[in-house]
């Protein structure tokens, strides 16, 4: 009876852990969506009307996809830099230089997972298996790029698919959802209070300190919340990928998405393959559709915050749906193409053999691809 009663005050107590877990995730969320807010006030208040002079130098496209790759690579989370870069478009960033941006973001999230893969660069095979399935991400979004930038620059049709979409919800007359978000009304008052404690330092000065303070918050929630949901999701993630990998392209997609969503990072998602992958549980064509649901699944923070931003709250959102159609657009173009399918991962499978035969190829793969590459795009941005 005594064994009984501490098994279910054990249990109690466990079920109240989580709840209370739980709770948390969801106030740092709402912290993310007041950060998100506050950049782009802080924003509006330091350049005023002079926002599109200010980001003059990111008018060029190759800028801006440098921008995006060199500041997620450093930051590591894909999320938090187009959460940023969402505040910013609220405060008044034209959102044709964000698109870029954002394309950059998904390049350099995938530095992680390639990081990841060279734990295991003492066993060849392994290695050889483990970076494949770590550079299958990486040129799946360099493949996006080269597709989808020239089709954006010539005819700016992300920009006006999230546009359309952004309609549906700030259109005109009653069918606008803009005049009853609950959640903008909901995180309105710590942004007004954010804005009151710096109107005393000046426009600029408290614009600039209230866009510093909305980044330190977005790092510190996104941070909390990721091993908050590590601990609460990690062991149901490898759960659900355990039983979605190898049963087809449709169910990995899905289960990826789902996975990432829970722990909203695409890097954890595509990290936690790589051991598999090098242990050989996996192989690469099983894995690759899993990887392509983790560039979908980590839209959903840029979405949710996007819709409580301030200021110019319908292209905040137009941005977040422009970074989920266009990783959407690239699985459906790029998987549903039969020529194109397996270019990925005959590209990740030639790269793996060949780092595993020379470590340095490795080397000079990840120096390339997040330096080299990058600092090319900005020569050739500086002669156009």
């Amino acid at each position: 009876m005594s064994n009984l009663n501490t098994s279910e005050l054990s249990t109690s107590e466990e079920t109240k852990s989580h709840l209370l877990q739980w709770a948390m995730v969801a106030f740092l969320v709402y912290l993310l969506i007041c950060a998100v807010g506050m950049i782009g006030g802080g924003f509006k208040l330091a350049t005023g009307d002079h926002a599109k002079e200010l980001f003059a130098f990111a008018s060029n496209p190759f800028a801006g996809l440098v921008i995006g790759t060199v500041a997620t690579a450093l930051i590591q989370s894909s999320s938090t830099v187009t959460a940023i870069i969402v505040g910013l478009v609220a405060g008044g960033l034209p959102v044709a230089v964000a698109v870029p941006m954002v394309m950059g973001a998904n390049i350099g999230t995938s530095i992680t997972n390639t990081i990841v893969s060279l734990g295991h660069v003492r066993a060849k095979e392994e290695f050889k298996r483990a970076f494949a399935a770590a550079t299958v991400h990486d040129f799946f979004n360099l493949f996006s790029v080269v597709i989808f930038l020239p089709l954006e620059i010539m005819f700016g049709f992300l920009e006006k698919i999230g546009s359309w979409l952004s309609s549906f919800f700030y259109g005109a007359g009653d069918t606008s959802m803009g005049g009853f978000n609950f959640v903008k009304a909901a995180t309105a008052p710590v942004v007004k209070t954010a804005k009151g404690a710096v109107e005393g330092f000046g426009d600029q000065i408290g614009g600039i300190a209230l866009i510093v303070f909305g980044i330190a918050l977005i790092f510190l929630s996104i941070t909390l919340v990721g091993r908050l949901l590590k601990k609460l999701m990690v062991g149901k993630a490898k759960d659900i990928m355990h039983t979605a990998i190898g049963r087809g392209p449709i169910s990995g997609i899905f289960s990826g998405t789902l996975v990432t969503v829970l722990v909203q990072s695409s890097s954890t998602t595509t990290s936690l393959m790589v051991p598999l992958a090098g242990s050989g549980a996996f192989n690469l064509r099983q894995i690759y559709p899993f990887t392509l649901g983790a560039n979908i699944g980590t839209c959903v923070t840029a979405v949710l915050a996007a819709t409580a931003v301030t200021g110019n709250a319908e292209a905040a959102l137009q941005i977040a749906f422009i970074h989920l159609t266009y990783n959407i657009l690239g699985v459906v173009i790029i998987y549903g193409l039969p020529f194109l399918r397996y270019l990925p991962v005959r590209a990740a499978e030639w790269l793996g053999a060949t780092a595993a035969e020379n470590k340095m190829v490795a080397l000079g793969y990840i120096l390339g691809v997040f330096f080299v590459i990058p600092g090319a795009c900005l020569g050739i941005s500086s002669i156009i």
